[in-house]
C-alpha cells in the first residue's frame, strides 16, 4: 500500500480507526481485525484514551503484539475519561501519556494527539509537556484534533523552535466538507499538517450498506446508534445526497466505499483515511478501495455533495 509523510512517521493511505475496539469489539474480534489489518497492508492505527472506557488502547495493544514494530500508533489525550482525567495542563499530558503507554504496552506513542483545544490552558504550556514527552523518546510526532484555523495558526507559533503539532484530525467526507469551508484544509500546507479525516464514511452512510428509503442493516454502526444521533445522520438531506452519489458510483461502476476514501485521498494535504473496520473483511475492502480518480470524476462528486 502507498504510504505519505506525516512529520518524520510514514502512514499507510488507508488506517483503521480504533474507536470499536472495546465497544463494539471484543479482545479476540478485535486481534482478528488488527492482523487482518496488518497483513492488507494497513499501518496506520489511531486510538485515543476515550475510546471503548480506555479498552480500546489495551485491546490495540494486545492484538499488536510482537507485531508492534509494524505498526504506527496514533492515541489521543484531552477528551475526559472521567472527572479528574481531562484537559491540556501540562502535568496532566504528561500522566496521561504515561497511562496510555500502559494501556498500549509499548514504550513510546508514534503520533500522540490533543483531542480537543483546552481553552483554560495557554496552547504554549501544553506543547512545552510535549516537547518534553519527545525529547525523553516517549512521542515521536505530535498532533491535535477539532482545532480551526486560528488554533492551528497559534499553535505553530507558539511551538517556536520546539516540536510543533504535524497532523489535524477534523470531521471530513463527501458529506461533511467543512475544512474546505472553514480554511483548516488549506492552511494545512503553509503550517506544515498532513490532515487525518475522522468520520470519513459518514458512520457507514458512504460504505453502500445503507440505501436511502430502505430499513438501515442489522448490525451497522447506525442500526445501534441513539436515535438522538441517528437522526443526523439519516436526515432527509443526506439521504437525498447519499441517493445521487450511489447512483453516479452505478452509473460509473465505482463503488461508493472506493468513490468515498479515494476521493479524500485526492486531496493533497490528506496524508491517510482512518476508517473504522469490525471485521477483517471490512478492513480488506477499505484497503483495496484505493484508485486514482479522473480530475472529471472529482469534480463531479464536488457537485453531488455539496
Amino acid at each position: 500500500m502507498e504510504t505519505r509523510a506525516l512529520g518524520s512517521l510514514q502512514v499507510s493511505v488507508v488506517g483503521l480507526g480504533c474507536n470499536n475496539f472495546g465497544a463494539r469489539l471484543d479482545q479476540t474480534a478485535t486481534t482478528v481485525v488488527v492482523l487482518g489489518a496488518l497483513d492488507a497492508g494497513v499501518t496506520f492505527f489511531d486510538t485515543a484514551d476515550i475510546y471503548g472506557a480506555t479498552q480500546s488502547e489495551v485491546m490495540l495493544g494486545r492484538a499488536l503484539g510482537s507485531r508492534r514494530d509494524e505498526a504506527v500508533v496514533a492515541t489521543k489525550f484531552g477528551m475526559p475519561i472521567d472527572d479528574t482525567h481531562f484537559g491540556a495542563h501540562p502535568d496532566y499530558v504528561k500522566r496521561a501519556c504515561e497511562d496510555s503507554l500502559q494501556r498500549l504496552g509499548t514504550d513510546r506513542i508514534d503520533l500522540y494527539q490533543l483531542h480537543f483545544p483546552d481553552e483554560t490552558v495557554p496552547i504554549a504550556d501544553t506543547l512545552g509537556a510535549l516537547h518534553e514527552l519527545v525529547v525523553a523518546g516517549k512521542v515521536r510526532e505530535i498532533g491535535c484534533s477539532n482545532l480551526n484555523v486560528a488554533q492551528l495558526e497559534e499553535a505553530r507559533a507558539a511551538a517556536g523552535d520546539g516540536p510543533s503539532f504535524v497532523s489535524v484530525q477534523n470531521q471530513y467526507s463527501l458529506l461533511a466538507r467543512e475544512p474546505e469551508r472553514d480554511g483548516v484544509l488549506e492552511a494545512c500546507g503553509p503550517l506544515g499538517l498532513g490532515f487525518l479525516p475522522f468520520y470519513p464514511l459518514a458512520n457507514g452512510l458512504l460504505t453502500g450498506k445503507v440505501q436511502p428509503g430502505r430499513p438501515i442493516p442489522e448490525g451497522t454502526r447506525l442500526s445501534m446508534m441513539a436515535p438522538e444521533r441517528s437522526v443526523h445522520w439519516l436526515s432527509d438531506e443526506f439521504q437525498s445526497r447519499v441517493g445521487a452519489l450511489l447512483a453516479y458510483a452505478n452509473e460509473i461502476d465505482v463503488p461508493i466505499l472506493s468513490l468515498a476514501i479515494s476521493w479524500l485521498l485526492a486531496h493533497g494535504p490528506v496524508s491517510s483515511v482512518i476508517a473504522g473496520a469490525s471485521s477483517a473483511e471490512q478492513i480488506r475492502a477499505n484497503a483495496t478501495s484505493v484508485r486514482a480518480l479522473d480530475p472529471e470524476v472529482v469534480a463531479r462528486l464536488n457537485v453531488l455533495s455539496d
